[in-house]
């Protein structure tokens, strides 16, 4: 009585062409490539040479999942571990399987092939092995690709695991095995399968298997790539480590695929570029912020050339440290009241300013604006920042950032030249200034101009009261002057 597999198998098998006789010299234990032409629930049908078939049990294909790894059109490698001349049947293989003779085990050697072992025990130099009725030994550092402590060797001890037979000597008694060479092998040719679908613009599932401060390393099947830090999220700020986890399964978008110089023998020749933030949906897309808008933010990032403002879920501005007095405000996390000076959408970049005294979140400010009436010719107050060679930098009062700031040039400041500038004005003196040039970065003030205009005032105020006779008299006074 036949079973439902073997009915399976025998409809797929009659639907191939019978192969012609002698078409191809092929011997057990030959690794021949091969093109995959059916797919089915028990078997894989591949072409040879465009003339001969062959195939392999569909077990020795799926993934540990039960997926099968191979489509049609894949190109693959196998062994020859069956032939049948009567009715021109080849069967290939990844594996012998458990050998049942010396002579089976002399071809596994020759070819590459891998067997069926039992793991039965373990000693200092390696794991005890019984491989179809006969005694072998696989030495410690070809157990695993990685080195393997003795304690977890122990825990192999009862499984059944695939090796390469590196050795056979007196007629099979003595037997080397190893578990290293096969795995290499394997992982090679999945990565090799694995590459013939990661191109550009390819959307591919990868495990995690390793992170660090530059981006997180992918494996797709045999091949690793890597997610820049730059593509792991929308949001500047977030930490690697918080988005990602060795082991963790994700979804990547394929940006670059890039033939380099191996570093090494065995090193990788191709640097594959990953994104994972490609897949998300780009904050940016929907952004409703427009320059002049006051908004509230949080600070997330500390830097020598400004502060990093969070003013959306994965947008960020800069606060630039021009913008910034010299006891400015604003440690991580704390939130700060700022206005949009400019927005660059194609390089997502947002450029701010302090908002100004009294501004409310959601309204409009004119971009630029220091916040009160800065004239030429007016007069305005402020308290000195900053203290340079050829002058010294007053805030005005009432306003914030560069755009209330003046320079008072060292010829204005009206003290002789060579004057100790920083014992004159240190910083945090209150001074008033005459306005010269108004505009951002262009603010220039004067000390002296002020000065001299409230002496001119004084002077004139002066001057308008000895014209004005404190009183005029009595008419009989005038008349005293007067000659008759």
């Amino acid at each position: 009585m036949t079973t439902e597999k073997e009915d399976s198998f025998a409809a797929m098998f009659e639907q191939q062409p019978v192969a012609p006789r002698k078409r191809r010299a092929i011997r057990l234990g030959d690794r021949l490539d091969a093109i995959v032409i059916q797919v089915g629930r028990d078997a894989v049908f591949v072409e040879l040479d465009g003339k001969q078939q062959a195939f392999l049990e569909a077990a020795e294909l799926r993934e540990d999942d039960g997926t099968m790894s191979v489509k049609v059109g894949d190109k693959i490698s196998a062994n020859v571990v069956e032939i049948n001349d009567e009715q021109g049947v080849v069967r290939l293989g990844r594996s012998l399987g458990k050998p049942g003779s010396v002579a089976a085990l002399e071809m596994a050697k020759a070819s590459g092939l891998g067997v069926d072992g039992k793991i039965t025990g373990v000693n200092k130099g390696g794991l005890e092995v019984e491989v179809g009725g006969a005694r072998a030994f696989c030495p410690m550092s070809q157990v695993d690709a990685r080195r393997i402590e003795e304690e977890d060797a122990k825990a192999m001890i009862g499984q059944t695991l695939k090796f390469m037979v590196t050795d056979v000597r007196d007629g099979g008694k003595s037997v080397v095995l190893s578990r290293r060479n096969l795995l290499a092998r394997e992982a090679t040719e999945s990565a090799t399968r694995a590459l013939s679908d990661i191109i550009p613009g390819a959307v591919l599932r990868g495990t995690v298997t390793g992170v660090r401060d530059f981006g997180a390393f992918v494996d797709l099947g045999g091949i690793e790539g890597l997610i820049p830090r730059s593509e792991v999220s929308h949001d500047r700020s977030a930490s690697i480590s918080s988005a990602l986890k060795p082991g963790d399964a994700v979804e990547v978008s394929v940006l670059e695929v890039k033939d380099v110089e191996a570093p090494r023998p065995g090193a990788p020749t191709k640097k594959i570029t990953l994104s994972l933030k490609a897949l998300a949906a780009d904050p940016w897309a929907e952004l409703d912020i427009a320059e002049g808008r006051v908004m509230k933010g949080t600070v997330v990032r500390i830097t020598e050339f400004g502060r990093f403002i969070r003013l959306a879920p994965a947008v960020e501005g800069l606060l630039h440290i021009s913008e910034l007095g010299k006891n400015a405000k604003g440690d991580e996390g704390e939130e700060l009241l700022v206005v949009v000076k400019k927005i660059d959408r194609a390089a997502k970049k947002i450029s701010l300013v302090p908002a100004p005294e009294g501004a409310e979140a959601g309204t409009t400010v004119a971009t630029g604006s220091a916040g009160v009436s800065i004239k030429v010719n007016g007069v305005v107050t402020g308290v000195v920042e900053r203290i340079e060679t050829y002058g010294v930098f007053v805030q005005v009062d009432g306003t914030k950032g560069r755009a209330g700031r003046g320079l008072v040039p060292q010829a204005e400041l009206g003290v002789p030249r060579g004057t100790d500038l920083r014992k004159s004005f240190p910083e945090g003196t209150k001074v008033t200034c005459k306005v010269l040039e108004t505009g951002e970065g262009r603010l220039r003030l004067s000390i002296k101009g002020a000065k001299d205009a409230e002496e001119r005032a004084d002077f004139e105020a002066a001057r308008g009261k000895a014209q004005v006779p404190a009183s005029l008299g009595t008419f009989a006074d005038l008349l005293k002057g007067r000659k008759l």
